[in-house]
């Protein structure tokens, strides 16, 4: 059986995440450097799914962020919507798609998916990710509700020389920039299996994904995140 080697947790392999950091930042946001740094230590702890969205509303102050999607700035909405809030900012870390804190406190988030766990909002489903041969083989174990198979598909670490703006001057290092955000299926509470093309990772700018099980608001808009898991590409091994 083939498989991606995918090194230790500093490489972004987490099996059973406590649970999932979402940071929206900007290249553009005088305040988001710390954030930045605080999600590359959330990589290395290797305890926790950890992703960064470039939004691009910053980018009208001179500098359009490299790694910016209108996309990126629509899933922020929508987690707004789902929690009942008028606005978004940055740096804006989203726990387990439920709870918000300011993304430079990486205590805060940490004790946060410390609390959401013991409270039941953690990752109660279990899912697992897998490559045989030229499949990407996803799990979804048994669980109650129903949710969104989600594939957040990410770069694992970039180098910024940002030209203008509030950050003009510094190089900056981003880790887990996603990309592309697709719907691959629908889970109803009963363990699924769902393959995919093992060609959709080790694309360019394609270093890893994160498979999220996540439910949505009445209105669509992206909810709570009931289980999740991350793979990395890398080279092969045989087992």
């Amino acid at each position: 059986m083939a498989l991606f080697f995918c090194g230790n947790a500093w490489a972004g392999d987490v099996a059973s995440p406590k649970g999932v950091v979402e940071l929206f930042t900007s290249q553009g946001c005088a305040s988001c450097p710390p954030a930045d740094a605080a999600l590359k230590k959330l990589v290395q702890q290797g305890d926790v799914v950890a992703l960064s969205y470039h939004v691009d509303y910053w980018n009208y102050l001179g500098w359009t962020d490299t790694l910016s999607s209108k996309e990126n700035t629509e899933r922020q909405y929508g987690y707004a919507h789902s929690m009942g809030r008028s606005g978004v900012y940055t740096p804006q870390a989203i726990i387990n798609g439920r709870q918000h804190v300011k993304g430079m406190d990486l205590p805060a988030i940490n004790t946060l998916v410390e609390d959401m766990t013991g409270k039941g909002e953690g990752m109660r489903v279990p899912v697992a990710v897998r490559m045989q041969d030229d499949q990407m083989v996803i799990d979804i174990g048994a669980g109650e509700g129903r949710a969104d198979i989600v594939v957040a598909y990410f770069t694992k670490k970039e180098e910024v020389e940002v030209q203008r703006g509030e950050n003009s001057g510094r190089t900056m290092e981003y880790w887990h920039s996603v990309y592309d955000v697709q719907t691959v299926g629908m889970w109803d509470g009963k363990p699924q299996k769902i393959t995919l093309p093992a060609k959709t990772l080790g694309r360019t700018k394609k270093d890893g994904c994160a498979v999220l099980l996540q439910t949505s608001s009445p209105k669509g808009e992206p909810a709570a995140i009931l289980g999740a898991t991350l793979i990395m590409a890398g080279r092969k091994r045989h087992d």
